[in-house]
């Protein structure tokens, strides 16, 4: 349990306003359990301890293994009570620790980290305008780097493997266009041969059948 039991009033709404905010920024890549204000409905085990982190994400693929957990912070818990008693333990769960604390609190959360020894992955800054809360990344490790590295590569090779796969269907769909044969020269001479043959003998015909006429004639 952390080491302050009460936060002010205007800090726990915004820290639970932080957390919802989280989940809708997650919930489409992984699945997202969160605890905002007392609620202690997800939780996590470090060194035989139940925990109850402000946001659990786990991996939708690759049987639902425990990708990371936030823990969210306001300007009153960014302290050393506060890094001994919860975020050493949180640092110990499988899966990547991240802090998220307000903008100009991502020294101090780091400097704490570095002081006891906690292994923090990421430290996001967030800060308010108007109804909306941005989030910047203000420190990731070196580890952390490596793996999201890796994540992009395995994206870019699947995206690429679906392209390739895409373009053969697409090929081997398609309807093999039929060349249209051209006659060669030497059909378009034998096709003239002959209708000079047809004419030839059309002409013969009709002088022999003058003839014939011109001699019956004669005999009457």
């Amino acid at each position: 349990m952390s080491p302050i039991l009460l936060r002010p009033i205007r800090e726990q709404i915004e820290h639970d306003r932080v957390v919802r905010q989280l989940y809708a920024r997650w919930r489409r890549r992984y699945a997202v359990a969160i605890n905002p204000g007392r609620e202690e409905e997800a939780s996590v085990r470090a060194k035989g301890k139940i925990l109850y982190p402000d946001v659990i994400l786990t991996n939708r693929e690759g049987g639902r293994r425990l990708h990371a957990i936030v823990e969210v912070e306001t300007t009153e818990s960014v302290n050393y009570l506060e890094a001994m008693a919860q975020w050493a333990l949180l640092a110990k769960v499988r899966g990547a620790f991240h802090l998220c604390v307000p903008a100009g609190f991502s020294d101090a959360a780091l400097r704490f980290c570095d002081s006891n020894n906690i292994a923090v992955s990421e430290i996001w800054t967030y800060s308010a305008i108007g109804q909306q809360i941005r989030f910047s990344m203000a420190y990731r490790s070196k580890y952390a780097t490596r793996s999201a590295k890796k994540i992009l590569e395995k994206a870019k090779t699947l995206k690429k493997a679906k392209t390739s796969k895409k373009k053969t269907s697409k090929k081997k769909t398609s309807k093999k266009k039929i060349p249209k044969k051209t006659p060669s020269t030497k059909a378009l001479n034998s096709k003239a041969s002959k209708r000079s043959v047809k004419k030839k003998t059309k002409a013969r015909g009709a002088v022999k059948s003058v003839r014939v006429r011109a001699k019956s004639k004669r005999k009457k």
